[in-house]
């Protein structure tokens, strides 16, 4: 079999992009998403299984699973489309932060039973971790799983979790005795209930409670030990590159809608465009685009290709702080460049700020991974 080179991955990569554009192109439809602002689940879901037939909920699923088995440089190339069309949800919540904690779990039997319906998008699941507050801290568990004869008994509630709306079921953090773990919980599973707080986008945000829910011994992912939530801190870093993706294509797309408006927009007799100050602006703006794109390119490289933990989490810090910081000021500027109209529900620009105020917040803001990072070089210099 002949080796992929790097021209056959440009060229993959390159298709893939134009396979997406295309999509983005035919269905983006922001009227539709003006509307479905405050219902349930708070995503298409007839455009989801359209995603699905094409199977980029398996990208990152391994062909042993049903999925295609690409890596993270694939991936950020369709959510970076699809963040442009503001159609990206639930993909990052589902098949990256849900599926690669699947995947990096220790229950083969449970992967053998979820991931192919993950790959198909039959199966939406979710990740419930954070509580109180939320914040990067995975060990911040108060949630206590117990032995309960041969099963075992959850208690506790979770916050922030996305796409809870239409999940099939949870992967719960839980601490017991012997350490954290990590559990699958159905949906239909008594004692669980779900109430939803609203997001800046007006998307829900699930809260999840668990009164002695009772876990078969068979839906045990991780195991709890003092090693237990290794799976899920990959996992989240894995995921917040992939939100980066995204957060590139809306800043991309905002930026765009700026220009375009400044090509058009006459001012005293020349279009807006023309104004040597809103130049310089819209060159910073393009500036910070580009720096998200180069942080973008190497924390992918390094999930796809490095071996450290440490490197990748320092990576991911930098790429998730950057481009959170960037995403909120291109998406507030191109507002304001767009003067009066840009303040206006009706006007698309401020749909693109919703979107960048909720990515960059979840899976922690610029200051969180800002603080990140300085311990962990503070911890590599030690």
């Amino acid at each position: 079999m002949r080796a992929i080179t790097q021209t056959d991955a440009a060229e993959q990569l390159a298709m893939l992009r134009d396979s997406a554009a295309s999509f983005v192109r035919d269905n983006t439809d922001l009227k539709a998403l003006r509307g479905r602002r405050g219902t349930m689940p708070g995503f298409d879901e007839g455009l989801i299984k359209k995603i699905g037939d094409l199977g980029w909920f398996g990208i990152l699923v391994p062909e042993c699973y049903g999925g295609l088995g690409l890596g993270f440089a694939e991936f950020s190339v369709v959510l970076e489309e699809l963040g442009m069309g503001l159609m990206a949800e639930p993909l990052v919540s589902s098949a990256v932060l849900a599926g690669r904690l699947l995947l990096h779990g220790d229950n083969q039997s449970l992967k053998a039973c979820l991931l192919p319906k993950l790959a198909e998008a039959r199966l939406l699941p979710c990740v419930a971790w954070q509580e109180g507050n939320g914040g990067l801290d995975t060990a911040a568990i108060a949630t206590r799983v117990e032995p309960n004869g041969t099963d075992l008994r959850l208690t506790g509630c979770k916050r922030f979790v996305a796409a809870a709306a239409a999940a099939a079921g949870y992967l719960v953090s839980a601490r017991s005795s012997a350490g954290c773990g990590i559990y699958w919980v159905d949906k239909e599973a008594p004692g669980l209930t779900v109430h939803y707080e609203w997001r800046a986008d007006q998307t829900p945000s699930g809260v999840v409670e668990f009164d002695q829910v009772t876990v078969p011994a068979s839906n045990v992912l991780c195991a709890a030990s003092p090693g237990g939530l290794a799976a899920l801190e990959r996992a989240i870093d894995e995921a917040a590159v992939m939100a980066s993706a995204e957060m590139l294509g809306v800043m991309e797309a905002a930026l765009q809608m700026a220009l375009g408006y400044m090509r058009t927009r006459v001012q005293f007799g020349k279009p807006i465009g023309s104004f040597q100050a809103l130049q310089h602006k819209a060159v910073d703006l393009y500036i910070q685009q580009e720096l998200s794109r180069a942080v973008l390119s190497d924390a992918v490289r390094e999930l796809d290709t490095g071996n450290s933990v440490q490197a990748r989490s320092k990576l991911v810090s930098r790429c998730k702080s950057r481009s959170s910081e960037a995403g909120l000021r291109i998406t507030r500027e191109v507002i304001q460049l767009h003067g009066a109209i840009g303040f206006t529900d009706e006007y698309d620009a401020g749909l693109y700020l919703k979107r960048a105020l909720v990515l960059s917040g979840w899976l922690g803001n610029s200051t969180a991974h800002q603080r990140r990072f300085g311990a962990l070089w503070r911890q590599q210099a030690a």
